[in-house]
């Protein structure tokens, strides 16, 4: 807001003078919303330190003891297998949505309409008493005699059933991600790459994924995010995870139930907060070929705020 001299009976204001100011613009609801956030999130903080209901001492003995450690293994190695399986799973699947056979288009949207219907949890449930439906399973001629048989019940073991019981689900959900990725490529890119004569395999591999790739990170990296916390469904398969193991231990150690879900939280937290660094960095990396400037990291934005800074103070002082 600048402030000038009123007009004079003559005409106009003349120039602004030595006194005169400019003003900013005064914002007093963004000042009490952000007093009140600041309020909200000291009184958080206080009261996660200071209730004794929290047992932070006992929160620090279970932390890294190796009885978790181990689950958070188990929760990382599910986790990884099911999210390149179903990324594979979902790829083909995409294909299927987007060829030109009817047969292929019908199977992949049954399958995706079924799995995305059905709750992980049945899923899993199911697959775990599958070998009271089939007790073995046989490779040899459809409808005719089986050269190989196998024993359900050995071959399905629990990391084996979450396994494919996660993959399953997922891709379902990361089909229609990859297909939306596919969809957003511009259509000139598929008639340019056909032009070239080069094979469809090699158009979809080498011109058309690396730029779905853009769309496709983002909303899959959510998903995968969602794929880790869905691991804790893997205790009802008798598979002891991260979660299965703290749930375990608040049964033999009744007292430190709160303590011990405050781990399996913390963990979660920083499992995610990981992938979110990973998202952040690949997104960066295939966004170069369609912005001008790529977006700054976490350190070039603290420099550039430190030198802002600096600029600042050197203008305040100067004066």
């Amino acid at each position: 807001m600048l402030l000038s001299a009123p007009a004079g009976p003559s005409g106009p204001p003349g120039p602004p003078g030595p006194a005169e100011r400019v003003l900013p613009l005064r914002r007093p609801g963004r000042w009490a919303a952000g007093i009140v956030v600041l309020v909200l999130a000291a009184q958080a903080v206080h009261g996660l330190t200071t209730n004794p209901f929290y047992q932070w001492d006992r929160f620090a003995y279970w932390f890294v003891r190796p009885v978790i450690l181990d689950g958070l293994l188990i929760t990382l190695q599910v986790a990884a297998y099911s999210a390149v399986l179903g990324l594979a799973g979902g790829v083909l699947l995409a294909l299927g949505r987007l060829s030109g056979s009817p047969v292929l288009r019908s199977a992949s949207w049954t399958y995706i309409w079924l799995f995305r219907s059905v709750p992980l949890i049945v899923v899993l449930l199911f697959l775990y008493n599958l070998s009271a439906l089939y007790p073995t399973l046989s490779i040899g001629v459809p409808f005719g005699p089986a050269f190989l048989t196998f024993d359900e019940s050995r071959l399905a073991t629990d990391i084996v059933v979450a396994v494919v019981g996660l993959s399953l689900s997922e891709a379902a959900y990361a089909a229609e991600i990859v297909r939306a990725g596919v969809l957003s490529v511009d259509q000139g890119q598929h008639e340019a790459a056909a032009a070239l004569g080069l094979p469809k395999r090699y158009q979809f591999a080498r011109i058309v994924f690396p730029q779905a790739l853009r769309s496709i990170v983002p909303s899959y990296v959510n998903q995968l995010i969602g794929l880790l916390k869905a691991t804790s469904l893997v205790f009802y398969v008798s598979l002891l995870d991260l979660f299965g193991s703290v749930q375990s231990l608040g049964s033999t150690y009744p007292g430190d139930v709160v303590p011990l879900l405050l781990v399996a939280t913390v963990w979660y937290v920083i499992l995610t907060s990981l992938v979110s660094v990973v998202q952040f960095y690949v997104e960066r990396y295939y966004a170069r070929g369609a912005l001008r400037t790529v977006p700054p990291t976490p350190l070039q934005r603290a420099r550039a705020g430190l030198l802002d800074l600096r600029i600042r103070f050197r203008k305040e002082t100067a004066r």
